[in-house]
C-alpha cells in the first residue's frame, strides 16, 4: 500500500516544543542470532502500544533499516511523556530482558538520543511527499510567500 503523495511544497507550523527521540540497534555479530534476536523482537510490542495509545504522548515515528543498523525516529509531545514511558511496564520489561540476555555482550548494540526542540529551532520542507517526519507528527501546511525559504521559516518562528 502506498501513502498519498501531496504534490507541491509543504512545511510544518507548530508553536510548541517537541521532543525528537532517536533509538535503534546495531548488529555487531550476525552469527550471534541468539543475542540480537531478542533485542530486535522487543520493539514491536512497544511500537504497537505507542500507536494504539496516543495519550502516552508519542505523536509519530519513522523506521529505517540498514545493513547492520536499525534507526527509529520518534516525535514526542513532551520530555515528561517520554520519561514516563521509559518508566512504564513494557519498556522496563524490555530493558530488564536486554540486560539479562545481552548485558555487556558485544554481539548487539543499542543506542538512543533525545533532543528537546523549541519551535524557533527547527524548520521543515516537504516536496511531493506523503506526510512524513515532523509533518506526520504535527501536521503540515502549504508553503506560501512567508515560508518559501528555510531562512523565512526559521525567522517566522523566531518572531511568533
Amino acid at each position: 500500500m502506498s501513502a498519498q503523495v501531496f504534490p507541491g511544497r509543504y512545511t510544518v507550523a507548530h508553536e510548541e516544543s517537541i521532543v525528537v527521540f532517536i533509538i535503534g540497534t546495531r548488529i555487531n555479530k550476525w552469527w550471534a542470532v541468539h543475542k540480537w534476536w531478542p533485542v530486535f523482537t522487543a520493539m514491536p510490542p512497544m511500537i504497537k502500544e505507542l500507536y494504539s495509545r496516543k495519550e502516552l504522548g508519542c505523536l509519530s515515528m519513522e523506521n529505517f533499516f540498514g545493513f547492520r543498523t536499525t534507526l527509529m525516529v520518534q516525535y514526542w509531545r513532551s520530555e515528561n511523556d517520554l520519561m514516563a514511558y521509559a518508566k512504564g511496564q513494557k519498556h522496563l520489561i524490555a530493558w530488564k530482558n536486554f540486560n539479562k540476555k545481552v548485558g555487556n555482550n558485544d554481539a548487539v548494540g543499542i543506542y538512543h538520543e533525545t533532543y528537546i526542540i523549541r519551535p524557533d529551532q527547527f524548520e521543515a520542507i516537504y516536496g511531493n511527499m506523503p506526510t512524513f517526519g515532523l509533518a506526520k507528527a504535527l501536521g503540515m501546511e502549504p508553503v506560501n510567500s512567508a515560508t518559501d525559504s528555510a531562512r523565512k521559516r526559521l525567522q517566522k518562528k523566531q518572531h511568533a
